[in-house]
């Protein structure tokens, strides 16, 4: 049974109901449901392949679905005729590898989806980038190019990137996976004070300890459908399902 937003008491703003997604002949996601709520964070986990990452991506309407359905608030967002910059105004998504431009500064990164997608004000945006940029703990750091910035320090450049369009959910990709394990903290912290303030957050991490940390909510993905959810006490220490114990089992 689909998890649903009244788990939080909270309105939902993500609606996921029997979803079904396919390369060619590969059947990837076989239908999926859940709802998350305004300010809940959801980690989704499972083995290479079982559709997470795929899913994130058609949230954002980045991958087309077969069937089913995804809305974002009031938007359905596989329906062809909406403007996907108005689903890009509420849902933001960082992935694992950076995409930064690298010949434009951190500050210049972050500045530029809001005047040219936008259309906003060059010297309004410009403060909010600076303010972004103290909100990841990278000021002074404003002028670097991305081949300035170690790994951690250019994946909280791009997720200050993506909150310079002021979005209601974010989306995390594996984001800390190419990262050096010193830091893998940094990005996390970032993530962490996110979801503090209420940010809506879905997260497919190999983060166990910080999953188990943040999330309000769990899910295990194989083979293209949710094997096992639930709140993460219940989750780590009392998994039922068979897959989810062997998996939990060779990762923690």
């Amino acid at each position: 049974m689909p998890a649903t937003a009244d788990q939080t008491n909270n309105i939902s703003i993500v609606n996921i109901a029997d979803v079904y997604q396919s390369f060619g002949d590969n059947q990837v996601i076989k239908g999926i449901s859940f709802d998350v709520a305004e300010g809940e964070v959801i980690c989704i986990i499972g083995p290479s392949g079982s559709g997470k990452s795929t899913l994130l991506r058609c949230i954002n309407g980045l991958v087309k679905i077969d069937s089913g359905s995804i809305k974002v608030k009031d938007m359905e967002v596989h329906d062809p005729r909406l403007d996907k910059l108005e689903l890009r105004k509420i849902v933001g998504m960082v992935f694992q590898q950076y995409n930064l431009f690298p010949h434009k500064t951190a500050l210049q990164n972050i500045m530029m989806a809001p005047i040219h997608v936008l259309k906003q004000d060059a010297e309004q945006v410009k403060d909010r980038a600076f303010a972004l940029m103290r909100k990841v703990r990278l000021e002074g750091k404003e002028d670097f190019y991305p081949g300035e910035l170690s790994g951690g320090q250019q994946q909280r450049v791009a997720i200050a990137r993506s909150l310079a369009m002021n979005p209601e959910v974010m989306l995390f990709d594996e984001v800390t996976a190419a990262l050096d394990p010193e830091t893998v903290k940094e990005v996390l912290v970032t993530i962490r004070d996110l979801a503090e303030e209420g940010m809506t957050c879905l997260l497919v991490t190999h983060e166990m300890g910080f999953a188990r940390e943040l999330a309000d909510h769990m899910y295990f993905t194989d083979n293209g459908v949710i094997v096992e959810h639930g709140p993460p006490k219940v989750f780590f220490e009392s998994p039922a399902d068979p897959r989810t114990k062997e998996f939990l089992s060779q990762i923690l």
